[in-house]
């Protein structure tokens, strides 16, 4: 199953009134392991950015002058992520600004992203799996256990890095984020059962183990037991033990 973990920067909070994405940032996900490759891309808005969105991710509008438009770098995002299942916090945030460009776009390759992708929301998953509590992506690294300490300020690909770790371990537990296929020597097998031990994980028995020995006590045994006891009621009172 191949998923692509996805952030974006923004001008503003809504597409509707002509905000543009000005970052992208995506990692990808092949069966729940990282696989190394990701997407980053810094985007002319061809508009300014708010002053509120700047405080929130520190992109000026200095910095993106030089930047390729979005109608430059589509079809390269949009073919990294076609047939994926995109993994986003507040999706809905997200896939509405990409259709906005999208549309703005006019390319009939590329028309929405339900039409090449599938959409995850893990602020909604975090929602039903935490009701009441706060679930955006800070207070889940602190309740995960995840290092956010880079995150002073918001960033694409910094914040899709985070979420991968994230969104593995609240569906599942998996803290073994290696990258798919490597190999650091030695026996693969013991390294990765290693490797989940000092994650903290859950070790789960085989169902086709061999069944435990069950060590009974010997008749004496049990008479030495009951002895014990008896002496342990004549003292009651007289010795901490």
């Amino acid at each position: 199953m191949r998923q692509i973990v996805l952030d974006t920067e923004t001008t503003g909070l809504d597409p509707k009134s002509g905000h543009r994405i000005i970052e992208i940032g995506c990692v990808e996900l092949v069966n729940r392991k990282l696989t190394g490759r990701h997407y980053h891309q810094y985007i002319n808005p061809e508009r300014q950015v708010d002053d509120g969105a700047i405080e929130v991710h520190g992109i000026t509008n200095e910095f993106l002058v030089d930047k390729p438009v979005f109608a430059q770098i589509a079809d390269e995002f949009m073919a990294f992520c076609d047939g994926a299942e995109l993994v986003i916090h507040n999706a809905p945030f997200d896939v509405g600004f990409i259709n906005a460009e999208l549309k703005r776009l006019g390319n009939p390759r590329w028309q929405s992203v339900a039409a090449h992708c599938g959409v995850l929301d893990t602020l909604a998953m975090a929602r039903e799996k935490h009701p009441g509590q706060k679930n955006n992506l800070d207070a889940l690294c602190k309740r995960y256990f995840v290092d956010n300490s880079q995150r002073d300020l918001h960033g694409a690909l910094l914040d899709a890095e985070i979420l991968a770790d994230v969104y593995l371990i609240m569906t599942g537990g998996q803290t073994d984020l290696a990258l798919a296929g490597a190999d650091n020597g030695g026996d693969q097998e013991e390294n990765k059962q290693t490797q989940q031990l000092d994650a903290g994980t859950i070790r789960r028995l085989s169902a086709d183990r061999a069944a435990l020995a069950v060590v009974r006590a010997s008749a004496e045994e049990q008479a030495a037991h009951q002895e014990f006891l008896g002496l342990l009621e004549k003292s009651a009172g007289k010795h901490f033990w």
